[in-house]
């Protein structure tokens, strides 16, 4: 449980500790404006799991900018062509645009830079449109206490072929919170994929609570891919969303590896005529971790198409809930959703939870949802095992590929290798045999 908080010695703080950051009048008015909003706003709520007591709201802890070891980010590779920026922390390490990507507009910097040099759209975006500053305490938390984060702007009709790569590496060789922003403009008709790579580097307890904002204009398509590797004494709060307009699309691969307890809210709202949506979702749960990830899509245009699918293995004694929720708003006639939640239980001290929820307001649509919790299918065990394959080789090889789903998915060759290796090692320390 968190102190009561004296909120106007931390709105003190925090303007001072914003002003010395040299950050623009409109941001710091924002933060203290989020600070208010916090004292009566709640947690989000989830169905059947509660972090109403997990400390993701540490106002004692106040917003400070200081330096982190560069040589945290070593293990990142830099390759020559790459679109990259890494953060270590509130540090960039790297920032990599091509100059025929720059000459044509595109803008990839770290977030506060932005604030500064593009306030024409960093103002009217962050937090104003696609997520909300006064949605509940958590969003307002992320504006009062951000700390470091990444804009990145496509400008109309620009394609852009090789993947953006954003590296996030939390530095926890010290208190102090993850308050991480993206925000992703995709003007109209521009194309291109973007993936984040979240780590932890170092063993303080922190939290982590990270924003990705997706703004797709007309006729855009983002393919959002994610690779959350955070540390085990990390609790996190994921919030992703984007905002979908006519006949654009975004599509998200995320495979959430995380070792600590994570709260992840997944959301694409297809607001215009035949906008597109498909979210994967994959996790592998381990020791007496507690996740849980609302994925969510939201169709109100008309001829809107959006498709969920999650799946997940749980090993040990963890706790994984999975809510797949499709809302189909009246009006939107024309529209499809369908969704997908699997759960393969590999421990009986496991605990899993696979929950379709349809809300359905307009009668011309089309719309479905399976779901299952369940063991490992034993006829494929059989048919691996009768081959020569051993117990554990055969439980690997299902397992892969009731996962590869979302590792496809994923444009950057090393982050899906990185992400195969992950998985393999936490079904090696987690598979009871």
């Amino acid at each position: 449980m968190e102190a009561t908080a004296d909120y106007e010695a931390i709105k003190t703080t925090l303007a001072d500790a914003a002003n010395e950051h040299g950050e623009p009048h409109w941001l710091v008015e924002r933060r203290l404006a989020a600070v208010d909003a916090m004292q009566g706003l709640a947690v989000p709520k989830a169905d059947r799991f509660s972090i109403r007591d997990w400390p993701l709201t540490p106002t004692d802890q106040p917003l400070k900018f200081s330096r982190s070891d560069r040589t945290l980010a070593t293990d990142v590779t830099a390759e020559e062509g790459h679109i990259q920026i890494v953060q270590v922390g509130q540090t960039t390490v790297t920032v990599n645009l091509p100059d025929e990507l720059d000459e044509q507009g595109v803008i990839l910097t770290d977030m506060f830079t932005a604030f500064r040099e593009h306030p024409q759209l960093t103002e009217k975006h962050f937090m104003a449109k696609v997520v909300k500053t006064d949605e509940d305490r958590l969003t307002s938390y992320h504006t009062a206490f951000l700390n470091a984060g990444v804009f990145l702007y496509v400008p109309k009709g620009v394609t852009i072929k090789a993947p953006i790569e954003i590296n996030t590496i939390q530095d926890s060789t010290r208190t102090q919170p993850l308050v991480s922003h993206v925000l992703i403009v995709a003007e109209a008709d521009s194309h291109f994929a973007v993936t984040q790579h979240l780590t932890t580097e170092g063993d303080v307890t922190n939290i982590a609570n990270c924003v990705v904002e997706i703004l797709a204009r007309g006729d855009s398509e983002v393919h959002y891919s994610a690779f959350d590797e955070l540390g085990a004494n990390t609790t996190a709060y994921l919030n992703r969303r984007a905002s979908i307009s006519r006949g654009a699309k975004v599509d998200w691969a995320i495979g959430m590896m995380n070792n600590g307890n994570t709260f992840g809210d997944f959301d694409s709202e297809l607001i215009g005529e035949g906008a597109k949506s498909d979210a994967k979702v994959i996790t592998v749960t381990t020791k007496s971790q507690d996740v849980c990830i609302n994925t969510r899509v939201t169709n109100h245009g008309k001829k809107t198409d959006g498709n969920i699918v999650q799946r997940g293995v749980i090993m040990e004694k963890s706790n994984l809930i999975f809510n797949g929720i499709g809302h189909i708003i009246h009006g939107a006639s024309g529209a499809h959703a369908e969704q997908e939640n699997r759960v393969l239980m590999m421990s009986d001290d496991a605990h899993g939870d696979a929950n379709p929820i349809l809300l359905i307001d307009e009668n011309d649509v089309l719309a479905g949802h399976a779901a299952s919790v369940g063991q490992i299918d034993q006829n494929q065990m059989y048919y691996l095992m009768s081959r020569g394959i051993d117990k554990a080789q055969a439980q690997r090889l299902v397992i892969r590929g009731f996962l590869s789903t979302v590792i496809g998915a994923i444009p950057s060759k090393t982050v899906r290798t990185r992400l195969t290796n992950t998985i393999e090692r936490k079904l090696e320390d987690g598979i009871e045999l």
